[in-house]
């Protein structure tokens, strides 16, 4: 699958959890323990919002806090689809055209920066779907092109500290690839 085509998929899935969210849900927790359900569309449709600048050619400084704080309003379902519509465009019109994007670490390849968007997508659309009681079933498609990608990367992010410990998988795809990423698949709150 190529890279664009992974991202759009992976940005539909995730749409359609954030979509699912009912009104009385916002703040239930999730598994990533810092956030709770507002907090964790928000992080992701941040991500979204930045990654038109960036694949522009901006840099971190030049784009500045315009994204920071709050991102949803009051309406974070239709926020998070037209987040997710801009993301979607930019990656499709922009990724041929740009040699490096400017991240935080330094420079990197376009394509391995779409790679970490649809990961993150994928991943967290988990998140959401176990945070908000929706069908946890990722696309089975989508978790093995993020599994193949995040095999060669998965110890220099939990080094990083972007990850909590690998847990045991179930020797399913899907249920290895979330405890790769330091998602208990049984996860349920409280």
């Amino acid at each position: 699958m190529d890279v664009k085509t992974l991202h759009r998929r992976a940005v539909e899935s995730w749409q359609r959890y954030v979509d699912g969210v009912g009104a009385d849900q916002w703040n239930l927790p999730t598994p990533c323990t810092d956030w709770d359900v507002r907090a964790l569309v928000n992080h992701v449709v941040g991500e979204e919002r930045w990654t038109g600048p960036l694949l522009d050619g901006m840099t971190i400084g030049e784009v500045g806090d315009r994204f920071d704080g709050d991102l949803l309003g009051d309406d974070p379902q239709a926020t998070g689809r037209e987040a997710s519509a801009q993301a979607v465009v930019a990656v499709d019109g922009n990724l041929d055209g740009i040699a490096a994007v400017h991240l935080s670490y330094g420079d990197e390849d376009p394509a391995e920066y779409v790679h970490q968007l649809s990961a993150d997508h994928l991943i967290h659309g988990w998140d959401l779907a176990a945070a908000t009681g929706q069908d946890r079933t990722l696309d089975p498609e989508l978790v093995a092109e993020v599994a193949a990608w995040f095999a060669d990367r998965e110890e220099l992010y939990r080094h990083a500290g972007m990850l909590g410990p690998r847990l045991e998988g179930g020797g399913d795809p899907q249920s290895d690839l979330l405890a790769a990423a330091g998602r208990a698949a049984d996860w349920a709150a409280g």
